[in-house]
């Protein structure tokens, strides 16, 4: 089995200021951001992994581009919806560029929580990191306990979801996934792994990479 985790496709564009969006922030994709999500569904199409199972959190980002990889890789069944996958609502940096958040916070919070996922002190981020972990871990486990051998299975949440998926894979150091971006674990001896982290949706990823 395989498991492609995608974050959303963008939901700025060219002319607009990026602030933190969060679970309370639910933008829809840009025109960008949808072909973005097209381009999920024709990698996976290409490669000839069309999923069994799509799962998506519950956000417009999400939920739509789960549609629109859906309908692009020919998939079809019913992509599932999963509010364990939904994103950190971002507290009091919700909203707010990084600019103001340096402002208050210092740029050295910022940097904490995008190179190292440390969570700032202080600022209202629900759920704590233990729940997102959990969740994460549990979503992980149910989809291995359900899949079946030549199965891929699509994820489509957002970055500070995604990235607690990071070590749970075996990964290491930078955990961050840029919208649009994908990535790739396998299942050996019934545990996923890590094979590719925030790469281009390209079907040559899928290319050497071994699953039970």
């Amino acid at each position: 089995m395989l498991i492609v985790l995608a974050r959303h496709g963008n939901t700025f564009g060219p002319g607009d200021t990026p602030v933190w969006v969060g679970a309370r922030e639910d933008l829809p994709l840009t025109d960008h951001g949808r072909a973005q999500s097209a381009r999920f569904g024709e990698a996976l199409k290409a490669a000839g992994r069309i999923p069994g199972r799509i799962i998506a959190g519950p956000l417009k980002r999400t939920r739509i581009g789960a549609e629109i990889a859906a309908d692009a890789c020919g998939f079809g069944g019913v992509f599932e919806i999963d509010e364990r996958l939904k994103e950190i609502d971002y507290g009091q940096w919700g909203g707010r560029s990084d600019a103001e958040i340096a402002t208050r916070w210092g740029e050295a919070a910022i940097e904490d929580w995008r190179e190292r996922s440390i969570v700032p002190e202080g600022a209202g981020w629900t759920p704590s990191a233990d729940v997102i972990a959990k969740n994460a871990k549990a979503v992980l486990d149910g989809i291995l306990a359900a899949g079946e051998p030549g199965d891929t299975v699509l994820v489509i949440s957002s970055n500070g979801v995604l990235r607690y998926f990071h070590p749970l894979l075996g990964g290491t150091g930078d955990a961050k996934m840029k919208t649009g971006r994908w990535s790739l674990a396998h299942v050996r001896d019934g545990a996923a792994h890590l094979a590719a982290w925030n790469r281009e949706p390209e079907p040559g990823l899928f290319e050497g990479i071994e699953a039970e």
